[in-house]
C-alpha cells in the first residue's frame, strides 16, 4: 500500500477519534439507562463481581464452580436485556456500537488491515491526488474510440488514428496491470485535445483504487510550487512536504508539459524530479502537446535523453476531440 508515514498516521488518528466517540456514546447511553432504571447499576455490579470471581477460580484451577457462576452471569444478562426491551430499547443498547463491527474501529483484524482501513486509504489518496471529482467520469469505463478516425494515418507507423489510440490504450492498461512488478514511466504526446489527460486520469483511477498514492499536477502549477519553495514564498515545512509528495508518491502525473514558461530554473527542477524519481524507481507520466523534436529543442538534451531512455513513448494522433464534441452539440 502506497501510504507515507504521515498518511498512515492520519488514518490511525481518525480511528482513535472514532474510538473516543464510541466510548463517549456508550457512556451517555449507560448514564441514561442507570438514571431511568437504578437496578441496572446493581445488576452490572453483580456481573462484574461474578466475572472477577470466575477469573480467579480459573486461575486457581477451581473449575467445578465456574459453570455455576457463568449460569448466574447469563441469567443476570438476560434480566438486563428483558428490562431494556420491555422499556422499548434495543437489546444491544448498552453494548459498544462500532462504525465497523468487523475490526471494532481499530483498523485491524488480528495483524491484517481491515477492509475499512483499505477504504479509508483509498479515500485519503483520492483526496490528496487532486483528482476526486474528475475521475468519476474520466476513466477506462468511459474512454471512447468513437472520436478517432480510421482514415487519418501516421506516416511514421502507418497506423490510423483509431489504431494508434487502441494501441496506446492497451499500453496504458498493461502499465496498470504490471505496475507492482515492473517499474515503468510513460511519455504521452500528441496534439491538443486528443485524450492524453483523459488517459492519464484512467491510469490514476485504477491505481488509486488499488491504494497506490497518485499526485496530479499541471506543469504550470508544479513549477509554480517549486518556485514558491525555492524563493522562500512557502515555509520550510510546506517545502519539505511538497518534496516528499513529489518524490515519494507511487505515481506522479505532470500534465501539459511545455505550456509553462521554460527557463533554466524550470529545466533544472524538471531534471531533478525526473532523475530523483527514476533513482527511487517511482513511476511518472508526462503528457505534452509538443512534438518530440520541439520537446528536445525546448528542454535540455540531458532531459530529453533521460526521458527517451527511461520512458515508454506513446503517441496520439487525429482531430481535436473537444472541437468534435462542440460541433456535434451545435448540430444537435
Amino acid at each position: 500500500m502506497g501510504l507515507t508515514n504521515s498518511q498512515y498516521n492520519m488514518i490511525m488518528r481518525d480511528y482513535e477519534i472514532q474510538q473516543s466517540a464510541n466510548h463517549a456514546d456508550m457512556l451517555r447511553r449507560s448514564e441514561e439507562i442507570y438514571s431511568r432504571f437504578p437496578e441496572f447499576s446493581e445488576i452490572d455490579r453483580k456481573i462484574a463481581s461474578m466475572s472477577t470471581a470466575c477469573a480467579r477460580r480459573l486461575l486457581d484451577d477451581e473449575t467445578s464452580s465456574v459453570d455455576e457462576l457463568r449460569k448466574q452471569i447469563g441469567a443476570l444478562s438476560a434480566k438486563k436485556e428483558k428490562l431494556l426491551t420491555g422499556a422499548g430499547y434495543p437489546a444491544d443498547y448498552l453494548e459498544p456500537h462500532y462504525r465497523c463491527p468487523d475490526c471494532q474501529d481499530t483498523g485491524y483484524i488480528g495483524s491484517k488491515k481491515c477492509h475499512c482501513f483499505r477504504q479509508a486509504a483509498i479515500d485519503l489518496l483520492y483526496m490528496q491526488s487532486n483528482l476526486r471529482e474528475i475521475l468519476k467520469t474520466e476513466n477506462f469505463a468511459h474512454f471512447s474510440f468513437d472520436y478517432y478516425s480510421d482514415s487519418i494515418l501516421d506516416p511514421v507507423t502507418g497506423l490510423t488514428a483509431l489504431q494508434t489510440a487502441q494501441r496506446t490504450c492497451r499500453e496504458c492498461r498493461r502499465f496498470v496491470e504490471e505496475f507492482d512488478v515492473h517499474f515503468e514511466n510513460i511519455f504521452l504526446y500528441g496534439d491538443t485535445g486528443l485524450g492524453k489527460t483523459f488517459l492519464s486520469h484512467c491510469i490514476a483511477k485504477e491505481l488509486l483504487e488499488s491504494t497506490h498514492s497518485v499526485i496530479y499536477f499541471s506543469s504550470f502549477r508544479l513549477f509554480e510550487l517549486f518556485a514558491d519553495s525555492a524563493f522562500g514564498r512557502s515555509g520550510e515545512e510546506a517545502a519539505n512536504e511538497l518534496e516528499q509528495h513529489i518524490f515519494e508518491c507511487d505515481f506522479l502525473i505532470i500534465d501539459d508539459l511545455g505550456t509553462e514558461l521554460v527557463n533554466s530554473f524550470v529545466s533544472s527542477q524538471l531534471f531533478h524530479v525526473l532523475n530523483e524519481r527514476i533513482l527511487r524507481r517511482k513511476s511518472t507520466l508526462i503528457s505534452t502537446n509538443l512534438t518530440l523534436a520541439t520537446f528536445a529543442d525546448t528542454y535540455s538534451e540531458r532531459i530529453f535523453s533521460r526521458i527517451s531512455s527511461n520512458y515508454t513513448m506513446l503517441k496520439l494522433i487525429g482531430d481535436d476531440i473537444r472541437l468534435q464534441k462542440k460541433i456535434s452539440r451545435q448540430g444537435a
